[in-house]
Parts: C-alpha cells; sequence; structure tokens
C-alpha cells in the first residue's frame, strides 16, 4: 500500500492494486483453508463508481480513465457462466477512501458511516428483490479503509419493515435504519504500516479476516471445517511439543518461572575485601605501541604491535597487527593472569572470552566450518615475557607478572552493535535485514558441527567494513563464541535483556534459542523499548507479555514485514525440540538484502501468503505461554 501522502494518479493506482491484491490474499487463503483446498475459486474482485453503475476490473477501469470515479471494491460471486454482473451478487464490498478518521481522533467520520451504510442499503435491497437470492442472510459486511487504517461496518435489518416514500426515498431509509436496522462498527485499527505493508496477525487484519469469513459463509454456507476445530487441533499439537519439551515439569528447572506473586529474596553482597586471593588478583594492561611475543604451540613464535584498547566489561580487548602483516588489523585478547589463583577464583568471564573461545573456534575449523561470518583464529597460546624465563615445563610459569597469561588473536576487528546504536541510533531497515541476515548464516554454519552461540547480544555482534572489493560493504559478524553450546552439560550466557526465555528458566538452550535472541537484538537496535530488568523472574514475565501482546512483532513489521515474519516463525518455535530452518530464511532475507528489492517492499504477496497460515487462529507460542 503506498503511503505517500500526496494524492497523485499513480500513488491511487497503485493503492488499488495493493487493495486488491490484499483482499485476493485473505479470500484465498479462508476458501482453500476452509471451503476447498483445489478448484476455481468461486469469486472475483471488481471495482465499481456507484450504486447500480456496472463493475469493472481494476486495470480496465485505470484504462478507460474512470480512476478518480472510483469508490472501492467488491467482492463478487460467480454466477455460472454469465460474465455480467448484479448488485445482488456481491458479497462484500470495501469502499477505499483517502482518509477514514474524524479529525485527530482514532474513529470513523460520520461521512465514512453514512456512505458505508448507503451502500450496504443498496446491497440489501438488491438481494431482496432479486429472482434467484443467492445471499440468505440479511445483512452484509461493509470495510472501509484509507492508506493506514480500516475498520468494518456490518449492517443488518428486516426490508420487509421499510416503508418506502416515494417522495422522499431517504429520508425512509433513515428512518428505517435509525429504527429497524443493526449497526456494528468494529474499532479503528492499523492495517499496514509506514512501509505500506499488511500488519498480518493483528487486531485489524483479524477484523477484516472475520468479516471476509462470515461474509463467504453467507454467500457459500458453513466450511467443512470450523473455527473451532482448528483451534483445538492447534491446541494439541501445541501440548505435543510441550510434552516433548517436558516444560510442564517446571521443577526440573533450574530457575522455576512464577507468574504472579512471588517475593524477592534477600540479596546478600559477599565482602571478599579479606580474602587474599582476590587481593593479588592482577590483569595484564597493555599500551599503545608496546610488543607481544606469542608462544603459538602450532605456528611457533609470533610477535604482535599493540594499536589501540578497549575496556569492556571483565575482559580486556585490543586492536593489534601482526609484523609479519602489519596493514591487517586484528582482534587481541588477553586472559586472566593464573598465577597466584587457584582454579575456583579463576576470572571466569575471562577464560570464557580467551580459552574456552579458543577451543570453540578451533573445533569449528577442524570440522570444516569456514565462513566470512565466522571469525577466524589467527594464533592463540601464551605470551612471552622479556628476560630469562624459569618455568620448569612448557606447560608451567615462573614468577613473571607476564607468564602464563593466554592470548587469543582473531580476525576481524570491527565495533560492537551496542556502541553503533548509542551513537548513531536505530538501524534502518536494509540495515537490520543484512544484521538479520548474516548473524543467521553464521548460526547456519555453527549448527553444521552442532555449535550453538548462547549469548547472542548488541556487545557481541561486531560491524565489520569489508575492504576486499566484494559487493558486500558491511558484514555483521558474532564474536564472542566463549559462551557457546557444545553439548547438553554446557550453560550458555544469562543475559536478563536478550537470553532466550528457555536459557533464563532452564539454563539450558533449545534449538530456536539462538534466533530467539537474536529477534531480541533486531528489537533493540531497531529502537525498540527494552526496560532494565533486576531478576529472572521479570524479565521471564517481560517476554511472556511482549510475545502475548505482539508488541515485539508490531513493532519489527514497522521495520520490515519479513522481520516481523520472522519473529512470527521464532515465536512458534522457541521451547520446543524443533530446530530452525535456516536456509528458507536465509534464503528469503538475501532476496531482500542483495536483490532487487521487491522481496521486502511493495505488496509481498509471497511473503504475506506464506504468513497467512489460519490453522494458526488462536496461536499461543513456546514464548508467550508462560515463559517458557
Amino acid at each position: 500500500m503506498p503511503c505517500s501522502p500526496l494524492a497523485s494518479r499513480s500513488v491511487k493506482e497503485d493503492g488499488y492494486h495493493a487493495l486488491e491484491d490484499f483482499l485476493h490474499v485473505i479470500v484465498n487463503g479462508l476458501w482453500r483453508t476452509f471451503w476447498r483446498k483445489s478448484g476455481p475459486l468461486p469469486f472475483s474482485l471488481s471495482c465499481f463508481h456507484h450504486p447500480g453503475s456496472k463493475f469493472y476490473a481494476v486495470e480496465k477501469a485505470i484504462s478507460r480513465g474512470r480512476l478518480e470515479e472510483l469508490r472501492g471494491l467488491a467482492l463478487i460471486s460467480k454466477n455460472g457462466n454469465n460474465l455480467k454482473v448484479h448488485w445482488n451478487q456481491v458479497v462484500e464490498l470495501v469502499l477505499f477512501r483517502q482518509n477514514i478518521l474524524s479529525g485527530n481522533e482514532l474513529k470513523l467520520s460520520v461521512s465514512t458511516i453514512c456512505e458505508a451504510l448507503f451502500y450496504g442499503v443498496h446491497i440489501l435491497i438488491s438481494r431482496c428483490l432479486s429472482k434467484s437470492r443467492t445471499i440468505s442472510d440479511d445483512s452484509v459486511f461493509i470495510m472501509v479503509f484509507d492508506s493506514k487504517f480500516g475498520a468494518v461496518i456490518k449492517l443488518g435489518g428486516d426490508l420487509s419493515k421499510l416503508e418506502l416514500n416515494t417522495g422522499d426515498p431517504y429520508q425512509s431509509v433513515a428512518h428505517w435504519i435509525k429504527c429497524h436496522a443493526e449497526v456494528l462498527l468494529s474499532s479503528v485499527e492499523t492495517i499496514w504500516n509506514r512501509l505500506g505493508n499488511a500488519n498480518w496477525g493483528d487486531l485489524g487484519t483479524l477484523q477484516v479476516l472475520l468479516a471476509a469469513f462470515y461474509s463467504i459463509v453467507q454467500c457459500n454456507g458453513p466450511p467443512r471445517k470450523s473455527i473451532s476445530s482448528l483451534a483445538s487441533a492447534h491446541s494439541l499439537r501445541l501440548q505435543k511439543r510441550r510434552i516433548e519439551c517436558r516444560l510442564a515439569e517446571n521443577e526440573h528447572a533450574k530457575i522455576p518461572y512464577q507468574q504472579d506473586g512471588y517475593q524477592h529474596g534477600e540479596i546478600v553482597e559477599l565482602d571478599h575485601s579479606d580474602n587474599p586471593l582476590v587481593k593479588n588478583t592482577s590483569h595484564l594492561k597493555l599500551r599503545q605501541g608496546e610488543i607481544l611475543l606469542l608462544e603459538d604451540q602450532q605456528q611457533g613464535q609470533k610477535s604482535f604491535q599493540i594499536q589501540e584498547s578497549f575496556i569492556g566489561g571483565n575482559y580486556f580487548l585490543y586492536g593489534a597487527v601482526s609484523l609479519d602483516y602489519p596493514t591487517q588489523l586484528l582482534t587481541l585478547y588477553v586472559g586472566a593472569h593464573p598465577s597466584r589463583l587457584e582454579p575456583s577464583w579463576e576470572d571466569m568471564s575471562l577464560w570464557y572470552q580467551v580459552q574456552r573461545q579458543t577451543k570453540v573456534l578451533n573445533i569449528l575449523k577442524h570440522q570444516g566450518v569456514s565462513s566470512k561470518y565466522l571469525p577466524e583464529v589467527i594464533a592463540s597460546g601464551r605470551i612471552l615475557h622479556p628476560g630469562p624465563c624459569k618455568k620448569q615445563s612448557p606447560s608451567g610459569r615462573c614468577d613473571h607478572p607476564w607468564c602464563g597469561t593466554p592470548i587469543l588473536v582473531t580476525l576481524p576487528v570491527g565495533e560492537p552493535l551496542s556502541y553503533i546504536v548509542a551513537r548513531d541510533g536505530p538501524f534502518s531497515s536494509d540495515d537490520a535485514l543484512r544484521c538479520c541476515r548474516d548473524c543467521l548464516v553464521a548460526l547456519r554454519s555453527a549448527a553444521t558441527a552442532s555449535v550453538q552461540h548462547g549469548d547472542i547480544s548488541p556487545e557481541n555482534i561486531i560491524r565489520v567494513f569489508n575492504m576486499q572489493g566484494t559487493r558486500h560493504k558491511v558484514l555483521y559478524i558474532p564474536v564472542s563464541w566463549g559462551r557457546a553450546v557444545l553439548e547438553d552439560r554446557d550453560s550458555p550466557a544469562i543475559n536478563l535483556q536478550f537470553s532466550s526465555s528457555h536459557a533464563l528458566q532452564h539454563g539450558k538452550l533449545c534449538p530456536a534459542s539462538d534466533a530467539e535472541s537474536l529477534v531480541y537484538l533486531l528489537f533493540f537496535v531497531t529502537g525498540g523499548r527494552m526496560h532494565p530488568q533486576d531478576s529472572i523472574e521479570s524479565a521471564l514475565q517481560w517476554r511472556e507479555k511482549s510475545w502475548a501482546t505482539r508488541s515485539i512483532q508490531q513493532h519489527l513489521g514497522e521495520v520490515s514485514p519479513l522481520l516481523k515474519a520472522f519473529s512470527d516463525y521464532v515465536d512458534s518455535l522457541c521451547g520446543t525440540p524443533y530446530p530452525v530452518d535456516y536456509d528458507i530464511w536465509v534464503k528469503r532475507l538475501n532476496r531482500a538484502v542483495d536483490g532487487s528489492g521487491s522481496a521486502d517492499r511493495g505488496k509481498m504477496i509471497e511473503e504475506v501468503a506464506m504468513t497467512l497460515r489460519l490453522e494458526n487462529v488462536a496461536e499461543s507460542s513456546g514464548t508467550s505461554g508462560g515463559g517458557t
């Protein structure tokens, strides 16, 4: 749906084409789901000028220069081979106006309601006077739209009580509407977002779907499948998922989830000031221009010069260059110095960043997993300090403060998304799509080696500018693979804002946990409001409320309909044992990022057909079902 405020001819043409496609997807989806999966569709869409006018296809009306006269579209019930269409064949009517609102209020204007009732009465009278009554019910649904909002009006009543005064028929109809008719108005809801794409699954489109459903019931009788049967079948599928995932066994969760009325336990601060082990803890701090000699067991000795430093959290991160290749900037992680520290007191954050990340990246490398969206190990080992070393064995250490400090050197170097958003503001639609695509490619590559990241967050995704002349000028790469899950006993990182619901509640990942964290990350980088959480219980409640009210999907829908469809897909998988189909989403995102852009702009017929799954009526997914 074009969202330009200028009412030009081309914009109006595009609007009618978009409206026609929107209604066709709805009617076709309803008919194939509830009535017949195959065979011809017994309906057509035509435009009209005024009551009593002929019906035209949109293209024909435009070619005849009657675009400005059009008032909307009608869903027509086909009458055999008879090509002539009469008003008694109108199943439902759609009015398309430049503005349907009353001033600045979110309600229908009086003129919009009056026009809808005018056409509604005309349809009811046409049905009543018809010799062959194909539509049985004495009511009609009229939909009203502009380029953003929509609503549904239902008009019904007994026309036998209409006392027609030939001198003033309009006064007679007004009296009938006032005294004998039933007029029902839905709320005015947003149908199209600011990109012009339909908000599938939200209240506005659901109202339109139900109106179209009951209009078809009036014309073609009850469906072969009822809404309640589809909802019941879905409930059984959902219950099966929960049983498979053992979500009902809450006592096995590391953090039992409490819906309401939980009590905060007392927080006790541990005082380590008297512990000599903590007092003696020290980290190696490097200065710009300093040269490190690294002993790599596989590559021998390598020298690196520090270029810049970034202190973040509990680990030290530096930009460095190899003296053998001084033009390539590298990322250098410095681990915790092991001297005077027992293993139980070692800084685990640094251990995950250096030693375990080295292990994970080497596993990916040895299993043949290679991707430009994954960090690459350049070197890893221990620092060789200047002067004589008195260590007794190759794996030992001496009394020198540098001796034995672990180092990891990786490629590439980039800025974390948290820093970019704080500096430049929210991502654009193109940047968000590219970020989603790049991260999914990385997660797909790791999944081939049965590795999950386990710590997707804005601090652990970097933006890299590719200077090698390829068409991908910007890459988004997940880093910090130290908390990756390789086997069942591994525990992911716990992040109250970005960890998956399953990780928060059970301390483990489900197959879709990384994808769920990616949705939260996309929500954050595109300007979504994420309130600070002070406990796991509050974090779970925020997730449950956000998914139940569809606030995440609605926000991402304002950025890109493809991201909204992806979040809906993830919502249906989270907390279940079913894996993410990375291939299909990478393919769709590739078309949106690298293609002409038609996969993510305009009418989005293919994506809409994919997201319009009416079998998911009364959808209650894993994430919106109790913090799973």
